[in-house]
């Protein structure tokens, strides 16, 4: 079987899925250890029978409607390489925002404090290390199965993060922190089961966000502010309309007066920052 043949062959094997020939080529890539471009240029050219083999197995996985990223068993995410498998959800291109956002407000700091809640994978606290070396991080998960990953993660992109198990903000208890991110569960419980195929093979635990979405939103609303610094903020990342409830729990529950909303890459509003002024009297 040549690559050209092999692509035809991945291509109406996935049909089911939303970009049959960009999986295939990709799945053709990890069967090969060829760059998709190389692959390209390579049409013509003869797979082996192991990589003929090890492609097939692939296709067969992806077409279960596994996630890509969890049959290839990873995830890129602001330029690093993450470990990904259905113990945590798969870091979106969108996140890649908030960790923006959290290195602004870092900017100019000497040794923040930065705790990231619900770190799944890893990847905002692996990020943050990385790119704010000075900043001290520490992540938070309910699974250990998740922070075991995170923690391989951490290690494999040479971050030292501190990782702690426990409900949200339960494991800091006692501590303060210049900044606190988080990209918690926000799917509508009703809604989980009519989610797209892949995205229902990601763990129940990181989607669904209670009868609302919004259940963990309110806990970081209140629980959040004896936890901040003066001056310090908390961000989030929120679903499709959900901006403006959110802001508004975060305003209540003692933050400032108003909470700012910035959008994502494709212009929806995404996230939601809140700044601690000051303790309360």
């Amino acid at each position: 079987m040549t690559i050209r043949q092999a692509i035809s062959l991945g291509k109406t094997a996935l049909q089911s899925v939303p970009d049959p020939e960009l999986d295939a080529v990709a799945l053709l890539s990890a069967a090969t250890g060829d760059a998709p471009m190389t692959l390209r240029l390579k049409a013509r050219e003869s797979l082996t029978p192991e990589q003929e083999e090890r492609f097939r197995s692939l296709l067969l996985l992806r077409g279960t409607r596994q996630p890509l990223q969890y049959v290839l068993g990873t995830q890129c995410f602001y330029g690093f390489d993450f470990t990904v498998d259905a113990r945590v959800l798969i870091p979106r291109q969108e996140t890649e925002t908030l960790c923006e956002l959290a290195l602004s407000c870092l900017q100019g700091m000497e040794a923040p404090r930065v705790a990231d809640v619900c770190t799944g994978s890893g990847a905002i606290a692996v990020t943050l290390k990385r790119l704010c070396p000075q900043a001290a991080v520490t992540a938070t998960d309910m699974s250990w199965d998740a922070l075991t990953l995170a923690q391989h993660n951490a290690k494999q992109n040479g971050a030292d993060v501190r990782f702690l198990q426990g409900d949200l903000l339960q494991p800091l208890a006692g501590q303060t922190f210049d900044l606190i991110v988080s990209n918690p569960p926000y799917i509508e419980t009703q809604a989980c089961d009519t989610l797209q195929p892949e995205v229902r093979f990601e763990p129940r635990l990181a989607l669904d966000g209670g009868a609302d979405g919004l259940v963990f939103y309110r806990r970081l609303a209140a629980e959040a502010p004896a936890l901040l610094t003066a001056g310090g903020s908390l961000m989030v990342e929120v679903g499709d309309g959900q901006a403006q409830a959110v802001a508004g729990l975060l305003a209540a529950g003692g933050l400032i007066t108003q909470a700012s909303i910035h959008r994502d890459l494709y212009g929806k509003e995404r996230f939601v920052a809140a700044r601690r002024d000051a303790f309360p009297t």
